[in-house]
């Protein structure tokens, strides 16, 4: 189909919510995405990317997906900087494996992943969902820097670092970060990195749900500068934990400060449930104001959903506790938007709506002509049908 490119019939495992390619292509360079793309173009294919995998059963299922552009292959660390604190990588990287790659030169890139195995890089920027320490870190478009993308029509695009060509007027980086493929391919990605910490540890401890909003506030207000708040409440007539991270070289001493606020146990490991997504059939994130964390509680109490995030961030996720079904869903999903910006980021109901509103739709929409008039791109992955 296309030279130099393998391409291979796509089989049942190929699916992306249901709807099966007819070819899946496993490009080796950007050069090779590039004449993939440029192939379909010609031709009028659909093609959704796809890195590890983990996340492809999100969001709405394609309008149509004709090829399944597969970057396994893409799976170099390019160049790591390590004076500069930068690092360069393709887009199938896993993120596993670049945490290991500087985890020998005594760094990392501070992003938390939401599963412990087969997060590439691609995949995380594609879908941009925060981590515990976004608390502190920011979230992927601040710690990304560069990044290389191949347009619907197999045009190659350069951003930021390491900059050989800019697309005038865009800032691809983020425009392309969270946008689900529906822009174009990720291809590579360049990003600032942080010197490992000295030392870790975790104030953990079981509140009533009225105690944790406030508790969250004083400790997002402290001054001893946690790098995370996290609550976990996974059956909401239950009490909840909350955990708090502190880096660096005196965090014993600020973690015991920490704990003073909240009662708890100091402990050098990580709870097991740490930004970890442990079941994502259905899978919703409320963002809110942080001085409408108690109110979010609540309204989450009565929607039969364990609730795991950041109250001193106003992001957390929503799992069901038992089987939900589409109405029930719909009702909580409601309910909640009453308090918070509620999108559904996985679930198997094909009539939920599963952004609400979204003020900037319109302008959304017209990025998405700008970047794939012919839509081409993971058409109707995203909000709005994009």
């Amino acid at each position: 189909m296309i030279e130099g490119v393998t391409v291979r019939q796509a089989g049942a495992g190929d699916a992306v919510r249901g709807v099966l390619p007819r070819w899946v292509a496993l490009p080796e360079t950007v050069e090779e995405i590039a004449a993939v793309l440029r192939a379909c173009a010609e031709r009028d294919l659909a093609v959704v990317p796809a890195g590890g995998g983990t996340k492809l059963h999100w969001g709405p299922p394609p309008e149509r997906c004709d090829v399944l552009l597969d970057l396994c292959c893409m799976n170099e660390i390019l160049e790591h900087a390590a004076g500069d604190l930068v690092v360069r990588a393709q887009a199938g990287v896993t993120m596993d494996a670049l945490a290991g790659t500087l985890a020998d030169k005594g760094q990392e890139l501070a992003l938390d992943v939401p599963f412990s195995e087969g997060t590439t890089v691609g995949g995380t920027l594609a879908t941009a969902l925060p981590g515990p320490r976004s608390f502190r870190y920011g979230t992927a478009r601040d710690l990304l820097i560069g990044i290389t993308v191949v347009l619907p029509d197999g045009t190659i695009a350069r951003s930021g670092g390491k900059v050989v060509k800019n697309v005038a007027g865009y800032d691809l980086g983020k425009l392309f970060t969270g946008s689900y493929g529906t822009l174009g391919v990720i291809a590579e990605a360049t990003f600032r990195l942080h010197p490992l910490p000295a030392d870790r540890r975790w104030v953990v401890a079981g509140l009533d749900r009225a105690e944790a909003a406030p508790a969250a506030a004083a400790l997002a207000a402290s001054q001893t500068e946690p790098s995370a708040i996290e609550v976990d409440w996974p059956d909401p007539a239950g009490p909840l934990t909350l955990a708090v991270l502190v880096e660096g070289t005196t965090a014993e001493a600020r973690a015991a400060a920490l704990r003073e606020l909240t009662g708890g146990a100091v402990t050098r490991e990580r709870p097991s449930w740490w930004g970890l997504i442990e079941g994502d059939e259905v899978l919703a994130e409320a963002r809110f104001l942080p001085a409408d964390a108690g109110a979010v509680l609540d309204e989450v109490a009565a929607t039969g959903l364990a609730l795991r995030g950041s109250l001193a961030a106003g992001r957390v996720l929503l799992t069901p506790c038992r089987d939900l079904a589409e109405d029930e869903l719909a009702a909580a999903v409601a309910r909640l938007r009453e308090r918070a910006r509620v999108h559904v980021l996985a679930a198997p109901y094909d009539g939920l709506d599963r952004w609400g509103q979204v003020s900037g739709l319109p302008l959304m929409r017209r990025v998405k002509e700008r970047f794939d008039p012919g839509r081409r791109m993971s058409p109707g992955r995203f909000v709005g049908g994009i």
